[in-house]
């Protein structure tokens, strides 16, 4: 039986020869979305994120209705539940997309222990490949019993997980930790809905010590909009329920798009 999944390069399937070139590559960046029912939260965010990070990298972007071609053929043999990575890299001067799909991605229940590890990523702001020190950090994490690690930077800020976005609640508003890091689809999905239900909102520098200040804490990532946090390093947190039933009615209020066209202008 055929798989349902596919490997696309500028949107037709993908070979061995034009796969092979990439094994040894690392400079490209991608943007990673959960389609269910064919349709996906945040389309326009997935977007202006590829147009940014090619902008930041290679001094030009890719059009917008090229990206959503290469979307469409990827996922016209597949099922409407599906993950979904676009990776875009430079190839001469020419900016070619690789599209692949996969099976729609389960989270984890939660709540997590998160170790605390040193790391600043190199232009935090671009999704990029590779990152070995992530997931480095990762496994070194889970060697010591914990289930993932949250990153604080030299000065002692928390800025984000390996794989996820951090955000905390104080009581009143859902605060954003101010420190380098990648501005996640679901995280600016979350702002923006927030924003239109009237919820409070804060960017503020977070440290290990504020943390008995605070009332909750969640990962998010495009798998959802919040898996809750137990523990930073050697400190409890409060399961805060209510907290993540918000985030999540929230992203819920997000309505999903089609690949069709772009929502957002140039």
């Amino acid at each position: 039986m055929p798989s349902p999944w596919a490997t696309h390069l500028d949107g037709r399937p993908a070979s061995a020869a034009d796969l092979a070139p990439l094994a040894f590559a690392g400079d490209a960046h991608f943007t990673a979305m959960q389609l269910r029912g064919g349709r996906v939260r945040g389309l326009d965010l997935h977007l202006a994120r590829l147009r940014r990070a090619s902008a930041e990298l290679f001094g030009r972007d890719l059009d917008d209705e090229r990206v959503l071609s290469c979307l469409r053929a990827a996922v016209a043999t597949g099922p409407p539940d599906l993950s979904l990575r676009a990776t875009v890299y430079a190839a001469g001067s020419e900016l070619r997309i690789l599209v692949r799909t996969g099976p729609p991605a389960t989270p984890p229940e939660g709540p997590l222990a998160l170790a605390v590890a040193e790391h600043e990523r190199f232009l935090p702001a671009v999704k990029q490949t590779g990152e070995t020190a992530k997931s480095y950090l990762l496994r070194r994490a889970v060697a010591d019993g914990y289930d993932d690690a949250a990153f604080v930077d030299r000065r002692g800020r928390l800025s984000e997980a390996t794989i996820w976005n951090l955000a905390f609640w104080d009581g009143s508003a859902v605060v954003w930790p101010v420190a380098g890091r990648l501005e996640g689809v679901t995280m600016a999905i979350l702002r923006r809905r927030l924003a239109a239900l009237g919820v409070p909102q804060a960017d503020r520098e977070v440290t290990v010590a504020d943390l008995p200040r605070l009332s909750g804490a969640v990962v998010m990532n495009s798998w959802t909009p919040g898996v809750p946090v137990r523990r930073v390093g050697a400190m409890d947190l409060p399961a805060a329920e209510p907290f993540v039933e918000l985030l999540h009615r929230a992203y819920l209020d997000e309505p999903p798009v089609g690949l069709e066209k772009s929502r957002s202008p140039r």
